[in-house]
């Protein structure tokens, strides 16, 4: 074990931004700390290199607390990039206004590997987001390769969704200020456990809906709250299926939507829709469709034959709809 936060929390003044913040980065494991704007993500990487206080919580580093260590003490251990104190001393021989972002950016990453900085745990706040995408991936690789042989634990955050797939070994979603899902990029892309880490991670179709029958069936059903369709989705053991009559969510990814002509799969939740955008994104095409008020985006390799205005049926497997919590 490396790293370690117990129930960390901050706040500024009356306001809390982080609470009960807990988890473990092992060495040689890049742990990411993914979230929209503003819900805590820098803070975090701030408190945890010393440059903010802690209101509460513990800081464990090969089992040695660090909680009450000066900003300068517990950088000794976590080599911090993205910081103004940091950016200053690196540049104190040029001018930083001489250099566009991206540059200033690879060099402090290059800077600390190739010098050694890094010899515990490495702390990064958005270090990639100013480079353009093939900088990037090579210095994805570079991150990688020092993880790997030198045993860093890397800890970084992100509003990046691709980032996190490219680079992580393991991410927590933080949203509000709290952590609600910490797992792998595929676990949590595949199982989020709630509306909202769907919403803000797994790129959902995200569909509101009532369940309508009770009991204990193997596939319940629900009515859309939008255009008032009649939907099944698997049961699942350890999901709720909800409470009849009561709001619930129902998520689908693009990619599992199909589109046809015709009802030959029938099973397959078949709605009328009609193809409201086609949007063209290199190797897949986002086709966007109207089913008497429902949006349903699906995402697909080639959108030959499909056209704006034209009506399809779509497919929404029920094994591939999840049922989540708000």
């Amino acid at each position: 074990m490396t790293l370690r936060i117990e129930n960390l929390s901050k706040k500024y003044e009356d306001v809390w931004v982080l609470n009960d913040i807990s988890f473990e980065v092992e060495k040689g494991e890049i742990f990411c700390i993914y979230g929209v704007l503003n819900v805590g993500k820098s803070v975090l990487i701030r408190t945890l290199a010393g440059n903010e206080s802690i209101d509460g919580g513990r800081v464990i580093y090969n089992e040695k607390d660090l909680t009450d260590c000066s900003c300068d003490e517990r950088g000794f251990y976590f080599p911090d990039i993205s910081n103004d104190s940091y950016w200053k001393t690196l540049f104190q021989t040029r001018n930083r206004s001489e250099l566009s972002d991206g540059e200033g950016q690879v060099l402090a990453i290059e800077h600390v590997i190739e010098n050694a900085l890094a010899d515990g745990v490495l702390l990064l706040d958005n270090s990639f987001c100013q480079m353009d995408k093939n900088t990037r991936l090579k210095n994805y690789d570079l991150i990688k390769d020092v993880v790997k042989h030198r045993n860093l634990a890397v800890l970084f955050a992100t509003n990046d969704y691709e980032e996190v797939f490219q680079l992580a070994d393991k991410v927590a979603v933080l949203v509000n200020g709290r952590i609600q899902q910490i797992g792998t990029p595929k676990e949590i892309y595949e199982n989020p456990v709630s509306k909202k880490v769907a919403e803000d991670f797994g790129n959902y179709n995200i569909i509101e809906a009532r369940r309508v029958e009770s009991g204990n069936s193997a596939q319940p059903e629900y009515f859309t709250l939008e255009g008032e369709h009649t939907i099944s989705a698997a049961k699942v053991e350890d999901i709720k299926p909800g409470i009849i009559n009561q709001t619930v969510s129902l998520a689908i990814h693009p990619e599992y939507v199909s589109i046809s002509t015709g009802a030959s799969f029938p099973e397959d939740n078949l709605i009328k829709a009609k193809v409201t955008e086609i949007k063209f994104q290199g190797s897949t095409t986002l086709v966007t469709l109207d089913a008497n008020g429902l949006e349903i985006r699906v995402l697909v390799l080639r959108a030959v034959g499909l056209t704006v205005g034209d009506e399809y049926m779509v497919g929404l497997p029920p094994d591939r709809i999840l049922v989540l919590e708000d």
